[in-house]
């Protein structure tokens, strides 16, 4: 599976060198810088030591979703609060998920918020699965080159293993997947019913390659029943 680190809006370039040379170290290649260019500060190349191969090939975009343009599967980090988005997953619990997803996806994403305030809801509403470092301060935090530090030491392992052979159908499985249940709120009319889509949305991002092929053959018959 080949796994993006993304950067939404990072402010300093420090931040932005350590999180590129963390990825040399760990063997992540792909930056992606979202709204920022603090990366063409000569700083960032002072932190990146041995790692300028990665800010070489850094591409910028103007919004996350523009960043997410290819990309089937999105983890996002975030320390807020738990009252909406309820499935987390630590660093840890990615390991066997992803590796999971690396046989029918061939291409995901991990996305890091802005220094001071993370991710927007907006931002978050894009992820398939949200990951948060378990701390024991009462004030938990991580600067953004320890945070990817954190994450890529963790992931590492899934960059050993061989690519899985992924069809055009696999990759689009669980974008498919969105949209049918979308369109499947909007035929019952209950598509305004936040908790549902919230609940739905949130979930989708763990089921595995034969769950997901399950429901589509359930919402097939459901949207076949509906047109009768």
């Amino acid at each position: 599976m080949h796994l993006s680190i993304v950067l939404v809006a990072p402010a300093r370039a420090e931040n932005i060198g350590a999180a590129a040379r963390a990825m040399k170290t760990m063997g992540f290649t792909d930056l992606r810088i979202v709204d920022s260019t603090a990366h063409l500060e000569p700083a960032t190349r002072w932190v990146a030591h041995g790692s300028g191969d990665i800010i070489d090939n850094i591409t910028t975009y103007d919004t996350l979703a523009d960043a997410l343009h290819d990309i089937s599967f999105t983890v996002a980090t975030t320390a807020r609060s738990r009252a909406k988005f309820h499935y987390y997953a630590t660093p840890a619990e990615l390991v066997p998920l992803l590796a999971e997803k690396s046989a029918w996806l061939t291409k995901a994403a991990l996305v890091f918020g802005r220094e001071d305030s993370g991710l927007t809801n907006e931002e978050l509403e894009l992820a398939d699965v949200l990951t948060g470092v378990p701390m024991v301060a009462d004030y938990p935090s991580l600067n953004l080159g320890q945070a990817v530090m954190v994450y890529c030491y963790q992931l590492a392992s899934l960059m050993q293993t061989t690519p899985a052979q992924v069809t055009g159908t696999d990759e689009n499985q669980l974008v498919a997947l969105r949209a049918r249940l979308q369109n499947l709120l909007t035929a019952l009319d209950v598509a305004d019913d936040q908790k549902m889509a919230d609940w739905l949305h949130q979930r989708l991002g763990r089921l595995e390659q034969r769950d997901t092929a399950m429901l589509h053959r359930l919402l097939h018959d459901i949207e076949k029943k509906l047109a009768e």
